[in-house]
């Protein structure tokens, strides 16, 4: 099998996708020998004896898995593909991806693309970056290092600024990132895109597969987009398994200034501590992965629908001070870091 790379080296140009919008990039390739390694994993941190039904069950059909070899038949690929370029928005929402990908023998090749011009501030997007870097190159998967073109976003979601998660920005920004995967792949004979925001339950997976599918349409029956039920409870629980075993670094919050904003503002009216950007310690709960059961409440269904209630309610009062402070002071009792009634249990997962 063809196991060649691209790597890159700085080299300003400019090129254009659609008339009405340009891009900026900075790069060209370099085509050298590539092995891709087998991956093998352990199972990271047990599971407690008090695990929730689900989590057992997921943990046994991946132990099933594993021991009889198959893993990589449940993601089917759409017909005919050999090379799939994955967009990666982080590590910890790649693990079980990667993993899945890589193990179908359908597959000759995966490798992660880069580009996530939201992530702010640039601390935070290097952390991001690094890590899956990392991962990559632990795995022996290709990393392509896509632009930091954040002027270019800050353009496109401009309006929007106060929209509630989940929302039309949200929308134009997996456009953005799905566009420039899309272009990658075309000018690099993949079959297929795919993107890692596809994972989390954070996202609206209809939303997210609505973008890959338009950028993929631009370049007719050459490329497909790879959509998939990524958000099982096998998937999520091999997700944090993954991320526990490799002690993954925990985000605070998606990654765009806004959702920075948004959630800093919802945690000053709660007296929680405001989000820190790397370091040892987190702002709320654990810094890095190491409890899949407790990682993986964190993003259970209950707290992600009570998180996304209250932010479209904020997105209401949009940049007015009093009306945002009003709206804050009704949610002012479901704080983030209470856990007594087993839902809530923070919210610095995403």
């Amino acid at each position: 099998r063809d196991r060649r790379q691209l790597l890159f080296f700085p080299c300003p140009f400019a090129f254009r996708l659609d008339p009405s919008y340009s891009y900026q990039s900075s790069f060209v390739c370099l085509r050298v020998g590539f092995l891709m390694a087998t991956l093998s994993y352990s199972e990271g941190a047990a599971l407690p004896t008090d695990a929730p039904q689900w989590a057992v069950a997921a943990s046994e059909r991946i132990k099933s898995k594993l021991a009889n070899g198959r893993l990589g038949n449940r993601a089917i690929p759409p017909d005919g593909t050999k090379k799939v370029l994955l967009h990666s928005c982080c590590a910890p929402c790649s693990g079980a991806m990667v993993e899945e990908m890589t193990a179908s023998s359908l597959l000759d090749h995966v490798a992660v693309f880069f580009y996530n011009p939201n992530i702010h501030p640039k601390k935070e997007y290097e952390i991001r970056k690094e890590e899956n870097k990392r991962f990559c190159e632990k795995l022996n998967i290709p990393f392509i290092d896509c632009d930091y073109d954040v002027d270019n976003w800050h353009s496109r979601m401009k309006g929007m600024e106060y929209d509630a998660e989940r929302g039309s920005r949200c929308t134009e920004c997996f456009d953005m990132r799905m566009e420039r995967t899309a272009l990658y792949a075309y000018e690099n004979d993949y079959d297929v895109i795919a993107t890692t925001n596809a994972t989390s339950r954070w996202k609206d997976a209809n939303q997210v597969d609505a973008s890959g599918y338009r950028a993929a349409e631009r370049y007719g029956e050459k490329l497909k987009y790879w959509a998939c039920d990524w958000q099982t409870d096998e998937m999520t629980m091999r997700k944090y398994q993954i991320s526990a075993n490799e002690r993954f670094y925990k985000q605070e919050y998606c990654g765009c200034s806004h959702s920075l904003r948004d959630s800093n503002d919802w945690r000053r009216a709660n007296g929680i501590p405001k989000i820190q950007i790397g370091g040892e310690t987190a702002g709320l709960g654990e810094r890095f992965f190491s409890d899949p059961i407790v990682d993986a409440q964190e993003e259970a269904q209950e707290v992600v629908d009570e998180f996304f209630a209250q932010a479209n309610e904020l997105a209401k009062a949009g940049n007015c001070k009093s009306k945002r402070k009003e709206t804050l002071h009704v949610y002012k009792d479901r704080r983030k870091n209470e856990a007594d009634d087993g839902l809530i249990n923070g919210f610095n997962n995403w």
